[in-house]
């Protein structure tokens, strides 16, 4: 495969295009159109709009917030009908029946027999400061939660002039709402502030003053980079993807895995980690979390100055070439040593992924020269691994709970994302320490004996 196509040269940005997770979710809360969510977040999103759709809670807050943004546009005219033709709000055309039957069965009332439309504003606006908390789990640690939770909140709800507010400011503004839906938000044109995750986080945190400048969290590596590799896999008769854990970072490796396509991860033979004592605990948690064989080959040291596992790697992708007719290999490392054991097996092919600021220039130009070819690992996206990293870190917390009293728990909360070599920031270590730290309880068996619990 020709370098050229899609590697870098040294002060090119990195090739990534911002991700639409986060809009899709907000998307599908707020009660876009069935039609429109799908044409906006189809191809890789279209599975998470289908895991929406079997989510309770979210369609739940997807449904009220339709009603409510119903209501606002025929308020009036649903008041008079209300008034004078003695009949509930599931008898009128422009309030989706189906979706009020759902609600119903699910136990929240919605129709309220001889009250009028102010009436159905408050309660509805209730039902959904009621039920909002139930999609915390649906976003991320590292974005701020009660920022998402303010555009459903309609402030002061019981007060009717706060409403009429409300009512008059989206009326007067409607242009301004995504796709007309109702949001708690000052209205200014943006353009369609679900276009992107970045677009949407930049703005929601203008609104609160505040600033994200993680953009990992949000970019990922473009098409052109993974079908690249797709294309390495596709041509090879058998891929191991080979893994140096002193120069890798584990959760940018999961993260590369999370953003590739199934089938072609299911045409990986098996991924082989060289690990050292002085790596994070996260290596040992990969296989739980992927579809791929994973064999954790651990290098003891001779001496602690001294790591073996370059030796280990040379020697162990020797091996699989030769005896196991391995012919392709997708080696992870920033080391320039490693140009030694690609040099020597012209016959096998290699991609390489590096961490970009990791890799000396002198190891891109020879791979360059070989035509050899290689991305970063930098590339893609970190946002969609909270699974992952909340796995490494409680059970790290657990591994402390005999401990824990000896231990202030904020304090606590930044000692196991350093332990874990997690880079965070610091909403996301205070968000961990709320939901985990917390909220660990004391139980009692039948025996009487008593345990820590942490909330999983």
């Amino acid at each position: 495969m020709k370098c050229g196509q899609g590697c870098k040269n040294e002060g090119m940005s990195f090739m990534r295009t911002d991700t639409k997770d986060i809009v899709c979710r907000v998307a599908y809360l707020i009660g876009i159109k069935k039609p429109t969510l799908v044409s906006s977040y189809s191809g890789e999103y279209s599975e998470l709009i289908k895991q929406l759709e079997a989510d309770k809670e979210a369609t739940v807050i997807r449904y009220l917030c339709k009603l409510r943004t119903s209501l606002m546009l025929k308020f009036k005219r649903t008041d008079d009908i209300l008034r004078n033709d003695y009949i509930n709000i599931d008898k009128i055309q422009w309030f989706d029946t189906e979706n009020i039957a759902w609600l119903e069965e699910q136990g929240i009332q919605i129709i309220l027999p001889n009250k009028l439309a102010a009436d159905y504003s408050l309660h509805i606006n209730k039902l959904i400061a009621e039920h909002i908390n139930g999609c915390r789990r649906l976003f991320p640690d590292w974005l701020n939660w009660e920022y998402i939770k303010d555009l459903f909140i309609l402030p002061k709800f019981t007060n009717e002039e706060n409403q009429k507010y409300e009512f008059e400011k989206y009326m007067e503004n409607l242009p301004y709402y995504p796709y007309q839906q109702y949001i708690h938000w000052k209205p200014k044109d943006y353009g369609n502030i679900l276009y992107t995750d970045g677009k949407f986080i930049e703005i929601l945190y203008n609104m609160n003053n505040d600033y994200f400048g993680d953009k990992s969290k949000y970019k990922n590596a473009v098409s052109e980079i993974k079908d690249n590799i797709y294309d390495f896999i596709r041509s090879s008769y058998k891929t191991v993807i080979v893994v140096d854990c002193e120069n890798s970072d584990v959760y940018k490796l999961y993260g590369m895995l999370k953003n590739f396509n199934g089938d072609e991860l299911d045409k990986i033979d098996k991924i082989v980690l060289y690990d050292d004592v002085h790596t994070t605990d996260g290596w040992d948690y990969l296989e739980r979390f992927i579809g791929i064989p994973v064999e954790h080959i651990e290098v003891e040291r001779i001496t602690d100055y001294k790591s073996l596992v370059d030796i280990k790697v040379s020697t162990g992708v020797c091996r699989e070439f030769y005896r196991n007719d391995v012919s392709s290999f997708i080696l992870l490392s920033s080391d320039s040593d490693y140009w030694g054991l690609i040099s020597s097996l012209p016959e096998a092919e290699f991609l390489v992924v590096v961490e970009w600021d990791k890799c000396g220039q002198a190891i891109k130009r020879a791979l360059e020269t070989s035509d050899i070819y290689y991305c970063s690992l930098d590339d893609f996206c970190s946002g969609n691994i909270e699974e992952f990293k909340r796995a490494v870190l409680i059970g790290a917390l657990k591994e402390r709970l005999p401990d824990l009293l000896t231990y202030n728990g904020k304090e606590l909360a930044r000692m196991l994302f350093e332990q874990a070599r997690i880079e965070a920031s610091d909403t996301e270590i205070m968000n961990f320490y709320k939901k985990y730290i917390r909220t660990i309880t004391l139980k009692a068996d039948l025996d009487g004996n008593f345990s820590l619990e942490v909330k999983s």
